[in-house]
């Protein structure tokens, strides 16, 4: 995918790459600037009935391999599992899809484990990541971005497991059925074997290092991870250009299908790939497209900077 033509999109991005690279205390060659420690897993995919008529791509209607990256906040590649400040915890899910003229294709969902994002725009989240680590006027900024501070105060307990934790897209996009029908969608990922998070005391008495230690014992003795990739329908009215707006518990919940993830990659591997793979907010695949959120074009770009270092390292 090439950068945004757009060039306070580009700006905007490498702005904040940069930024959060400060933020982390300097660059981490090969690590992503957010969401640094994380690790690699494979699986499938496969659909129910009722997402072929929502949407006509190929994933919603086809089993697929998938691979999925867990991962932790901030832009520490070793932050131990143990820090507040690794969550909200990450999720990216690749859906591998067939060849065509002779080139991979496939589309990603990329959520986080907090309903909530800090800001409106990549611009405003720069200005925010600015002021932050400049000791600039922080709670200015807060007074007059209350969608950041819902952000921050969110609760984020850590999880008992990757398997054990729910995750949320915070950007709306339309689904298109085969026959033309447009449905706004927020994807949820929700762990079959139900939240369970850890008290502080809990907490404090695991290792640095148990997050991830977890996901290879638990798949290692046979039992693999499951989740409900689940779709939000957004009601007449509800606000899909804007990712700090919730829309309303009681709006409509489809199940799309099963997330299985049954294998981790072995450390090495996992580290090589993450180097490689630019995850990407826009899906890209027909049957799926952007909601008009301007976040998804800052992401993107985001993403896109960042791979692009990840590779030259």
């Amino acid at each position: 995918m090439p950068l945004s033509d757009n060039t306070e999109i580009v700006d905007t991005a490498k702005g904040l790459v940069s930024t959060l690279q400060v933020a982390a205390g300097g660059k981490h060659a090969g690590f992503r600037p957010a969401h640094a420690h994380g690790h690699l897993l494979t699986g499938t995919f496969t659909p129910t009935p009722s997402a072929s008529t929502l949407s006509k791509a190929y994933h919603f209607n086809n089993p697929v391999p998938i691979t999925v990256r867990f991962s932790s906040s901030t832009g520490f590649p070793d932050i131990p599992d143990t820090d507040p400040q690794s969550n909200p915890r990450g999720i990216a899910i690749r859906f591998h899809l067939p060849d065509k003229d002779g080139r991979r294709q496939h589309t990603d969902i990329i959520a986080h484990s907090t309903a909530f994002f800090p800001t409106r725009t990549g611009a405003e989240f720069l200005e925010f990541l600015k002021r932050a680590t400049t000791g600039g006027d922080v709670p200015g900024f807060l007074a007059e971005h209350p969608e950041t501070v819902a952000f921050l105060q969110d609760p984020k307990p850590s999880p008992v497991s990757f398997a054990t934790e729910k995750f949320f897209g915070v950007n709306a996009f339309k689904y298109i059925a085969a026959d033309g029908t447009v449905t706004y969608i927020r994807n949820r990922v929700v762990p079959v074997a139900g939240v369970q998070v850890l008290s502080e005391e809990e907490l404090a008495s695991q290792s640095k290092t148990y997050l991830f230690d977890e996901l290879s014992e638990r798949l290692g003795s046979g039992s693999p991870i499951e989740f409900k990739l689940q779709a939000q329908i957004a009601d007449e009215g509800d606000v899909t250009d804007d990712a700090t707006v919730h829309w309303p518990e009681e709006r409509k919940i489809v199940e799309l299908g099963t997330v299985k993830v049954e294998k981790s990659l072995g450390e090495g591997e996992s580290l090589k790939q993450q180097k490689r793979d630019i995850f990407d907010p826009i899906p890209r695949v027909e049957g799926v497209d952007v909601s008009g959120d301007p976040l998804l074009e800052d992401r993107a770009n985001v993403y896109l900077v960042s791979g692009r270092e990840r590779r030259a390292a």
